[in-house]
This record gives structure tokens, C-alpha cells and sequence, in this order.
């Protein structure tokens, strides 16, 4: 990977390059912090609230979170075939009014079925506006320089938690969850409505993949043992990591701490996923793809067992969640590269989507999971131990996810 230098924002103007609208990646930048820090980071400052005022149970508040997350990876594929023929512009911005509106519905909820109502609409908002359209949308606005695109708007999506989870405590503290969603969803559309209509507008280029291409070279590649040991390292570390960001909170309170305190540590997360975003590229200049997968699965395993061996003093709380962001960042942007670092671009889009699957039903289904097993298990500090123990089964995985010579050549 090279330098971590902001690409141009403005029209190429190399031989060969294509025009990039200069409006895009700032805005992407602008609209991923929102949408995160609102839709996605809000619920679990959010969540005590509600199970306490409500009196509906956290199992069944958060499993209605993870539909969400289920809904979004489930229409993704199809959300992904409409952006590489369309592009971005109307995906993200009628998704930026269905989060807006699943908000409010949220909000407004006087039972658990609308509320899993306004969840399910969450689902189809997050896949039209998290990072796979932006995803997307770079690629083909800024190939071949996309990698520093993506880093660019990685770094800023990172800043999400820090920036909403406090907001989101302070506005709690201040009027009802259902007032503090309504007012974020205000927010939201305020900001992410107009940036994604006025700054997506430019031409959308053509695919850059050259017509026939065999699909001999995809099939073999998926599959051969690496690909198989990948998918289960990425699937057991995602279940990992997103249980640890949705229990992190409760964690926090069941040890005494506040609800602000809770989610200063939740959001300095999002500090240090950014910081580690940009330490991912002199990574990957001296590491092999398995060496780097499995350290920093195997970090993750034990920012999480840190977790649950040390109730405090906070300071220190905040520095492992700290660490631990960091390792998330990194691992955002292992998952983007894992298959042009083993198998290169020829069948990405085909692979990266099935490798993403197990993983992304494995995320949806982790807050859910993690609140459910809270109780029996004895409390979140148990928890965290069982999650140490998934990321660290992860990382024995990966070692064996490295392509034989000849695997690269698999492919056309």
C-alpha cells in the first residue's frame, strides 16, 4: 500500500485517469461520521435507556438492532448491483431518508413490533449509506489511486463514535431516548439529505472490467482451503469485535460507571480506530496478508480479555478501548484488502462479497447474541471472557489463510 496522502479531490489530470468530482470525498467523509455515529452508534448509549423506561427486555430491544444489521446485509447485494449500474447519488440519498425516517419511527414506537418495525427500515438505510456505497463509489471515481480513497474515508468514518457517542449521553441526559433520537434524526437528515444529492451528482464512469472474464479462476479460488479458513477468521473475529462494541457500555455500567463515563470510553474507540488507520500501511509494507491477519485477530482477542480482567481505574478502561480501536481500524482495512493482497482484482467484487457474507451475519447477529448470553453466563464481565476466546480461536485460524503459488495464478 503507499502513502497515506489525501488523494485529490479535484479532476485528475494524469494520462488515462478519469475526472473526480471534487465535492465527493469530503462529503463521503462528512456523511459517513453522521450516519455511523447516529444510526449505528447511538443505540448502545441509548439502549439502558430504553429497557429501563419501556420495561422491555434488553435481549429483545437489542435483537430488534441486529434485524437491522441482518436487513443490511441481506439486501446489500442487490443495493451493490443497483450502485454499479446507477452509482451512488440515489442509493445514498434515498437511504439517507430512510434513516432519517426509520429514526423517527424508532422514536415513536409505542410497542416491540414497531419497534422492530423502525429497525428493519434502519437495515435498508445502512446498506445504502454506510461504507459499501462509499465504497463503491470511490473505486470507480478514483481508480487506480481507490486505496487512498478508501483510507481517507475510513479514517474519517472512525471518528463516528468519538463524535456521537458523547453527543448522543449528553443529549439523553438532558431530554427522553425518544426526544434524543428524534433531534439525531433531524441531524441526520440535515446533513446527509442535501450532502449526498448536491456533492454525488458527477458522471458515473463505466466498469473498468473487461468483458468474458472466466469465472473458472473465482470458483477455484473459493473453493480452496485458504479461502475457506479466511471466511471462518473473519466470521468468528467479526462476531468477536462487534459483541465487544454493543457490550462495552453495559460492561461499563454494571462496574459503577456513568452513562457518560460509559460512552467517553465507547467513543475514544472511535479516536483510536482513526489512529490506527493510519499505521495500516507500514503494516502491510512489512508483514505478510496471514502474519498481519492473524496479529491483529489475536490483539483483538486480548484488548477484549483486558477488558474483562480489569474493572478499572477508568483511565485505564479508556486506554485499553484506546487499543482496542485501533485494532478494529486496522481490521477494516485487512477485510478491504484481504483478497487483492492474496488473489489481486480480477474477480474482487465477486469474492469480497462472498467472503463479507458469514462475517457480516455473524456481526448482525453478535449484539443480539452478546445480551442474550450476558445473564446466564453471569454477568458482561463473563462475556467478554467468551469473546476473548472466539478472537483468539480466529487467530489460530489465520495463519492457514495464505494461497499456495499456485493459487494465484488460478485466476485470469
Amino acid at each position: 500500500m503507499t502513502s497515506l496522502n489525501t488523494p485529490s479531490c479535484g479532476a485528475a489530470t494524469g494520462p488515462g485517469t478519469r475526472p473526480r468530482p471534487r465535492a465527493a470525498l469530503p462529503a463521503l467523509c462528512l456523511t459517513q461520521i453522521t450516519s455511523w455515529g447516529i444510526v449505528y452508534y447511538a443505540f448502545p448509549v441509548l439502549n439502558p435507556q430504553i429497557t429501563a423506561t419501556t420495561g422491555w427486555p434488553p435481549g429483545a430491544t437489542t435483537a430488534a438492532f441486529s434485524l437491522a444489521l441482518v436487513v443490511s446485509a441481506l439486501t446489500g447485494i442487490r443495493i451493490g448491483r443497483i450502485l454499479d449500474h446507477r452509482g451512488p447519488r440515489l442509493v445514498m440519498t434515498t437511504g439517507s431518508v430512510l434513516a432519517a425516517a426509520s429514526l423517527v419511527t424508532v422514536a415513536t414506537a409505542p410497542n416491540l413490533p414497531f419497534f422492530f418495525a423502525g429497525w428493519a427500515l434502519a437495515g435498508l438505510a445502512m446498506a445504502s449509506t454506510f461504507y459499501q456505497p462509499a465504497f463503491a463509489a470511490l473505486t470507480r471515481w478514483w481508480s487506480p489511486d481507490h486505496v487512498r480513497a478508501l483510507t481517507v474515508v475510513t479514517l474519517a468514518g472512525g471518528l463516528a463514535s468519538t463524535v456521537f457517542a458523547p453527543l448522543t449521553a449528553l443529549l439523553s441526559h438532558h431530554y427522553s431516548w425518544r426526544t434524543t433520537y428524534l433531534l439525531l434524526a433531524a441531524l441526520l437528515a440535515a446533513i446527509t439529505i442535501p450532502t449526498h444529492a448536491l456533492a454525488l451528482r458527477a458522471p458515473w464512469p463505466a466498469a473498468p472490467t473487461a468483458p468474458g472474464q472466466a469465472e473458472t479462476g473465482a470458483r477455484t479460488i473459493m473453493r480452496s482451503r485458504p479461502f475457506g479458513m479466511l471466511a471462518a477468521a473473519f466470521t468468528l473475529s467479526a462476531f468477536a469485535m462487534y459483541a465487544v462494541v454493543i457490550a462495552l457500555v453495559p460492561l461499563l455500567l454494571e462496574r459503577g460507571y456513568t452513562t457518560t463515563q460509559a460512552a467517553w470510553a465507547l467513543g475514544l474507540g472511535g479516536a483510536g480506530q482513526t489512529l490506527g488507520r493510519t499505521l495500516y500501511a507500514a503494516l502491510a509494507r512489512r508483514t505478510s496478508a496471514a502474519v498481519r491477519t492473524t496479529a491483529l485477530i489475536a490483539l483483538g482477542g486480548l484488548t477484549t480479555t483486558a477488558f474483562a480482567t480489569a474493572p478499572g481505574p477508568y483511565a485505564l478502561l479508556v486506554t485499553i478501548s484506546l487499543t482496542a480501536g485501533m485494532v478494529r481500524g486496522n481490521l477494516t482495512l485487512l477485510h478491504a484488502t484481504a483478497i487483492t493482497d492474496r488473489w489481486g482484482t480480477t474477480h474482487y467484487g465477486h469474492l469480497s462479497a462472498i467472503l463479507a457474507a458469514p462475517a457480516t451475519t455473524a456481526a448482525a447477529l453478535a449484539p443480539f447474541a452478546g445480551a442474550a448470553l450476558a445473564t446466564p453466563l453471569g454477568g458482561y464481565t463473563h462475556l467478554f471472557i467468551l469473546l476473548a476466546v472466539v478472537s483468539l480461536t480466529a487467530a489460530l485460524t489465520a495463519p492457514w489463510t495464505n494461497p499456495a503459488r499456485t493459487d494465484h495464478g488460478a485466476s485470469p
